[in-house]
């Protein structure tokens, strides 16, 4: 199974990672590392995303805003391009913290890591992505697309097995009753559809807005409202980095959730505002709209904090996918008590 093949691969990163020399990346982050202009104490901290998206914007709005400087984190941004590469880094030491979806960090455990990644704070909790259709449709339901050919994702990729848990909500049989296309590259399908592929394409933004704006394509529903509260993406650190930097992951978090406090209470004009300097090749008025389209789905949570609940649906999700043999136990997985004090 991909799962296994995924578990064996990052654990034998972590095995080689443990020989190399890692800069700037040491267990413990006590030592002063930086300061800032007004020579206030930083301690530097690398962060791994899994993709540069504008789902996630309220973790830009906290690097825009300078609250990792006001928590003392100086904080270095590198985007992963996939989960795999994202929990390699964290695994190696490459990274400090990695964002993605926390599938990975049970794919991992169940692995046999012995320094297994902890989640620490959750980001979304509805899916970003969206169904769009070659035309538009006024009254969308989801057995429409009996028989269609729809762009899908990878198997076992979050993206892709969300999609068909709702398939399944909605009595349809993803194999059987829909002719999915999961051979194109992730962020190709827009293109893809574009060129005449496919009658539905299941698409992260900004590609469902630039298919819209280009009259190739029309937003027919949300894979977030329509699968639920799910745990779609979350902050996690190995266990070792955790318990020799609590002080760090405390600073992290609170710098989080001003974040967060700022999307729940400015509009999505003035959330793009912010977070226009990390998305200049969109414009202002597509960035708008699309942060539009997430607050207006409740993307983002009011706090950071991973509940039981969210983190069981995901196993849910992952067991109907095929992609879970056994569960993981959600104390090991998950810790709550930074989310909970952060101010």
């Amino acid at each position: 199974m991909k799962r296994k093949l995924f578990s064996i691969v990052l654990t034998l990163t972590l095995l080689l990672g443990m020989t190399l020399p890692l800069a700037g990346c040491s267990a413990d982050k006590n030592t002063v590392e930086s300061t800032s202009d007004n020579n206030t104490v930083l301690t530097d901290i690398t962060l791994n995303e899994v993709a540069h998206s504008i789902f996630y914007a309220p973790m830009y709005v906290a690097i825009e805003e300078g609250y990792f400087a006001e928590e003392g984190i100086n904080l270095t941004l590198v985007t992963g391009f996939g989960a795999d590469k994202t929990m390699t880094a964290v695994l190696s030491g490459e990274a400090d913290i990695g964002f993605m979806g926390s599938e990975s960090t049970i794919y991992t455990y169940l692995g046999g890591a012995e320094d297994y990644v902890v989640n620490f704070a959750q980001l979304t909790q509805r899916a970003g992505n969206f169904l769009v259709s070659r035309e538009p449709i006024q009254d969308f339901s989801w057995d429409m697309l009996k028989g269609k050919n729809v762009l899908g994702g990878r198997a076992g990729g979050m993206p892709q097995m969300v999609f068909e848990y709702i398939l399944k909500k909605n009595n349809i049989d993803p194999s059987a009753d829909v002719n999915i296309d999961q051979s194109i590259d992730f962020g190709s399908t827009a293109a893809a559809f574009s060129g005449g592929q496919g009658e539905f394409t299941v698409e992260f933004e900004p590609h469902a807005t630039a298919l819209e704006a280009k009259g190739d394509g029309y937003v027919v529903a949300s894979l977030g409202e329509d699968s639920g509260y799910v745990p779609y993406t979350a902050f996690s650190a190995k266990k070792s980095f955790i318990d020799a930097n609590p002080e760090v992951i405390q600073s992290f978090t609170n710098a989080l959730q001003k974040g967060m406090d700022y999307v729940q209470t400015h509009t999505p004009a003035e959330i793009a505002a912010i977070i226009q300097p990390q998305f200049e090749e969109t414009d202002t008025e597509t960035l708008t709209a699309i942060i539009t389209r997430y607050y207006e789905q409740d993307t983002w949570k009011e706090n950071l904090i991973f509940e039981k609940d969210a983190f069981d649906l995901l196993q849910n999700i992952l067991e109907e996918a095929g992609q879970l043999d056994t569960r993981a136990d959600y104390d090991k997985l998950v810790t709550t008590q930074f989310a909970k004090e952060a101010k």
